[in-house]
């Protein structure tokens, strides 16, 4: 390294050494062992910073129910007052929208297109979460509600042995999900 690099990279360092502690005394009154978890001096001093960064905002950052996360919020029409192509448009749209203010649907092909909009009128829209601004950073909605579902559509041959080693249980039969989906995310 010739002496403007090393100079650079001194000054550098500094920077993320003032930045870390600007952190930690801004984290100091939401202070609990995630501060101090041991993994963290494993963890390069830019990767530390941008984990204190996240506790941050994820400490700061608003509850609200995601409908809200909109301007406006986000309303859908009631599902039953939806026909068959009418719902899976606005379904389409729904989840556009959804994934622009950076909420990612997950294990959906399981679902017809009238539940999965059930899902995100009825639960999605109505809960109360974190919005969290950071760079590549989504909310991942898991649309399944037990074990079972997801031993059998999504759980591949290794997670099903391992599920039935842990919990000497019979599996559900695996299937191919009814309803393929390409979403964003």
């Amino acid at each position: 390294m010739d002496t403007s690099e090393t100079s650079r990279h001194a000054i550098d360092e500094v920077d993320l050494l003032l930045a870390n502690a600007r952190l930690r005394d801004e984290l100091e009154p939401y202070r609990d062992e995630s501060i101090d978890d041991p993994s963290i001096a494993r963890m390069s001093l830019r990767t530390e910073n941008e984990y204190l960064a996240s506790m941050l905002a994820w400490e700061r950052a608003p509850a609200l129910p995601i409908a809200n996360w909109f301007a406006p919020a986000m309303e859908l029409p009631t599902p039953d007052s939806l026909d068959d192509e009418t719902l899976s448009q606005v379904l389409r749209q729904a989840i556009a929208r959804l994934y622009s203010q950076k909420v990612v649907l997950r294990f959906t092909d399981h679902l017809s297109d009238r539940e999965l909009y059930k899902i995100v009128y009825r639960d999605i829209l109505q809960c109360c979460e974190k919005k969290v601004e950071l760079p590549g950073k989504f909310l991942e909605w898991r649309c399944i509600e037990d074990n079972d579902t997801w031993l059998r559509y999504y759980a591949d041959a290794i997670e099903r042995r391992r599920f039935q080693e842990e919990h000497d249980v019979d599996l559900p039969a695996a299937e191919t999900p009814g309803y393929k989906r390409n979403l964003p995310g």
